[in-house]
């Protein structure tokens, strides 16, 4: 499937000016032309207020305020103008505790540096495309931090069928 980049507005928060840069020259050659970037983000979030971007990559460790207070502000449904914006984690942290508090601070996906335009058109497809359902608990407001029950897998981790589990009885 071809993404129409040309039709999409992105926001770039990244601290390190020349990963900015880059970013953004991957963006343009996806066909982007409304690319807006912050160094860091207090910065990210009026830009974010003010331009309405489709799409928001983030930068992890920033100055002042990191990426995952920007997440949880971003999908604060009473500050926010859309809660719903996908946000893509950009980090050179892969480690699976980052990868567990991004998700659940409600990041949309998760990508590591050093970034290949390949990766990267792919998770931007894939926030487009496959968005997953939003949730909304007490403590959590984002994409449901589940992923897909892919049927090949049968492992010890894999989810039962409400069906299966319950003797077809829904609760």
């Amino acid at each position: 499937m071809r993404l129409e980049f040309d039709r999409l507005s992105f926001l770039v928060i990244e601290d390190n000016a020349h990963m900015r840069r880059l970013l953004a020259a991957m963006l343009e050659a996806f066909g982007a032309t409304a690319i807006h970037q912050a160094p860091d983000g207090q910065a990210g979030l009026e830009l974010f207020a003010n331009e309405k971007p489709d799409i928001v990559l983030l930068d992890w460790e920033m100055p002042g305020m990191d990426g995952l207070a920007v997440a949880r502000r971003m999908r604060d449904r009473a500050w926010s103008h859309n809660a719903f914006v996908p946000i893509l984690m950009v980090t050179a942290h892969s480690e699976k505790g980052r990868v567990v508090a991004a998700r659940d601070a409600g990041v949309s996906d998760f990508l590591t540096k050093p970034v290949n335009p390949k990766n990267l058109h792919e998770k931007l497809l894939g926030l487009v495309i496959d968005q997953r359902p939003f949730i909304a608990t007490k403590d959590y407001f984002g994409p449901d931090r589940r992923r897909p029950n892919p049927p090949t897998y049968f492992g010890p981790e894999r989810r039962r069928p409400l069906a299966l589990s319950d003797g077809g009885k829904a609760p």
